[in-house]
């Protein structure tokens, strides 16, 4: 692999990092979300931050933007230590954040949104005539055609996001972070939005570009580091770092610790040749996952494999029915079903434990046994309360079998460690006796114990006959799991291996050595 760069690279006027943050680590409650983390910006450069979910990037950006305070470290621009307030500073310094979510006012002007706060004046009042032609001269600077006077909302969300760019750079910035700004555009806004990047570059702005899609990664930046777990992995050259060594470096390879889990619910012991409990043919939803088949039979694992944005999170939510797809068809039990939301998957025997426990999955102020027993009862109707001696049982019987710690069934949940919260949530769907069971992330921050444990009891409930969908960033995990994987790049299917897979065979996929794919994910001969 590509050794992490040991000195600032040379830029054509060699010019000093325009933001040097040094051994910058910041902890929440029981999260150590960066640890003596690194990062320079260099002037005229774009520079791409890598890392998967819970990698630490937003954390970074933030923690440069003032909206979180420093444990430790500092941050430094133009050479002088800095300590912003909120955003607010940070942008009057010449630091602006351009996010995902346009966050402008649709019923305004283009440029009264590019100058809101900053109009220019005239005898105490707005001089809308000095604002367009300010306006106007922005939007001529990054190449933008449009009528300054024209109503924002009147124009897609691709041009919206190009006005929150000519925003930005209204107050002389030095440095532009974008994140994720092209989830929602299609080729041409993207190869536009490139356009004006590669613009505001050769002016000598920094920009820090944050996306989860390799190809533009690769496109359109100069430099990148690379985050894991909270931690520095490395500052590279882009064009000196490898697809596969790049995707190596943000998935790491740390599970050699780790139990190994037995295969006992492969291919030895599932009916591969039975009928598939759940059948999905050319399931997709606009801007989130193209349209793509999948069979899932009963006693099989099936891993989805791919990078944070591939579609893996986006289908489990899709065959949960937690989103509405708008394309495609899905059958249990070889009969057509409709899965208008998670009732009605929960109905036909389908479980889904989100990847956000905290957000989606837990109530932090109800107990261990209030949590166990919500699905239940949600399915049983809140007419008919679950008699305290059954849910006393069904609670025991989990504690026990799950080994979740501490013991105490009336403990409030947010008090248990992460691999105990995430055991109580895997439980709650357990006590229903799906199916189907999807798993989005089921060990992510949790200590590799409980990760041992989880994954013991995952091969367990497929040998006892349970399909399990199984999601994971961590790729040695999902290949040592699952009978079957699906890889997933770019928010469509581009393979289907068998269980006997490599890592680096995946690995590769994921990178863009894949093979070409048909409309429905299914891989050319």
């Amino acid at each position: 692999m590509t050794e992490p760069l040991s000195a600032a690279p040379s830029t054509p006027a060699g010019a000093a990092p325009v933001v040097d943050m040094r051994g910058i680590s910041i902890e929440f409650p029981g999260v150590k979300a960066l640890q003596d983390v690194d990062f320079r910006l260099l002037p005229g450069e774009v520079h791409a931050l890598m890392g998967e979910n819970g990698a630490g990037k937003s954390t970074l950006i933030k923690a440069l933007t003032g909206v979180h305070a420093l444990d430790a470290g500092r941050v430094l621009l133009d050479g002088t230590p800095v300590s912003f307030s909120g955003p607010g500073e940070a942008q009057q310094a010449g630091i602006s954040t351009v996010y995902q979510e346009v966050n402008l006012v649709p019923n305004l002007s283009v440029a009264e949104n590019i100058l809101l706060g900053r109009e220019p004046r005239r005898l105490g009042a707005i001089d809308a005539r000095a604002m367009r032609a300010r306006a106007r001269a922005l939007l001529d600077r990054i190449g933008l055609a449009i009528d300054p006077a024209s109503t924002l909302g009147t124009h897609p969300i691709a041009i919206q996001q190009l006005v929150a760019i000519a925003r930005a750079v209204a107050v002389d910035a030095r440095v532009l972070v974008l994140d994720e700004p092209t989830s929602s555009l299609d080729t041409d806004e993207v190869a536009e939005l490139f356009r004006i990047i590669r613009v505001l570059r050769d002016d000598g702005v920094a920009v820090l570009f944050v996306s989860h899609f390799l190809d533009q990664v690769y496109e359109i930046s100069d430099r990148m580091t690379v985050l894991r777990n909270g931690g520095l992995v490395g500052e590279y050259l882009t064009a000196e770092l490898g697809r596969l060594d790049l995707v190596s470096a943000m998935i790491g390879r740390e599970l050699g610790e780790l139990e190994q889990a037995e295969r006992t619910a492969s291919g030895d012991t599932a009916e591969t040749g039975s009928a598939p409990l759940v059948r999905a043919r050319g399931l997709g939803r606009r801007g989130a996952l193209a349209p793509l088949d999948l069979e899932i039979r009963p006693g099989e694992i099936v891993g989805l494999a791919g990078l944070l944005g591939s579609g893996r999170t986006e289908l489990a939510r899709l065959l949960f029915g937690a989103d509405k797809a708008d394309s495609g068809t899905v059958e249990v039990d070889g009969r057509p079903v409709s899965l208008r939301g998670p009732r009605a998957a929960i109905a036909r025997g389908i479980a889904f434990c989100s990847e956000d426990r905290k957000g989606e999955g837990l109530v932090g102020d109800l107990s261990v046994r209030d949590n166990l027993v919500l699905a239940m009862q949600a399915a049983r109707g809140w007419t008919r309360p679950i008699p305290r001696r059954v849910a006393d049982e069904l609670v025991e019987t989990y504690i026990a079998t799950l080994d979740i710690r501490p013991g105490d069934p009336d403990a409030l949940i947010r008090t248990l460690s992460g691999g105990n919260q995430q055991k109580v949530l895997l439980a709650r769907w357990l006590i229903t006796e799906p199916r189907l069971l999807i798993l989005d992330e089921p060990t992510r921050g949790i200590d590799i114990g409980a990760k041992a444990q989880i994954q013991k009891v995952v091969a367990e409930l497929a040998e006892d006959g349970l399909a399990i969908v199984f999601i994971s960033a961590e790729l040695e995990e999902v290949v040592r799991l699952s009978n079957r994987i699906v890889v997933l790049r770019d928010r469509h299917k581009i393979a289907e291996l068998d269980g006997d897979a490599g890592v680096d065979e995946v690995m590769a996929l994921i990178a863009g050595g894949g093979p070409e794919r048909n409309e429905h994910g299914k891989a050319a001969s």
